[in-house]
């Protein structure tokens, strides 16, 4: 497996993970493919890797995006979707994925993270759960953040209107 930026090329496969990805998942509106789409048409997809097989196939997607906190524009990035091919899956790919991401995201100046996700699989990578943060209509457990700075950011946080579109 190698992880890379996406190129043009890997965008069937990007929808692809994420629909097989996302197909079954109780929590899911079934819309992830959607919104990186939606997110790629805004020039908004930040960062946007994938990681590939042997033979350069998409068996994995993260998506990393602008966010805002009280509706203002801060140096925290949104981390999501991510999505691995169901049957590789609880093999290191999304893990993989994350690292790099976050190292992407360091790089280009941002002070840290957050999303919303699975609380056992995100702690593992270095995320904690915040009281400084919070997003309506979302369970407190599921916000998760990661500062460098040193200083944790506070309040409602936003994500790009991507995330709100509507299934097909």
């Amino acid at each position: 497996m190698h992880i890379r930026p996406e190129a043009e090329a890997d965008i069937p496969g990007i929808r692809r993970v994420n629909v097989e990805a996302f197909a079954n998942h109780p929590f899911s509106r079934q819309t992830e493919h959607l919104i990186v789409e939606e997110l790629r048409r805004a020039g908004a997809l930040s960062v946007s890797l994938v990681a590939v097989d042997e033979d350069g196939g998409v068996v994995g997607h993260i998506a990393f995006s602008p966010m805002k906190i009280d509706g203002r524009e801060c140096s925290l990035m949104m981390v999501g979707p991510l999505a691995v091919l169901p049957h590789l899956q609880r093999q290191g790919t999304g893990s993989a994925l994350v690292r790099a991401g976050l190292e992407a995201i360091r790089a280009m100046g941002a002070e840290g993270c957050a999303l919303v996700g699975d609380p056992a699989f995100y702690t593992r990578l270095g995320f904690v759960n915040t009281e400084a943060l919070r997003m309506e209509g979302v369970p407190q457990q599921y916000i998760l953040a990661m500062f460098w700075s040193g200083q944790e950011m506070c309040g409602s946080i936003g994500h790009h209107p991507a995330f709100n579109v509507q299934p097909e």
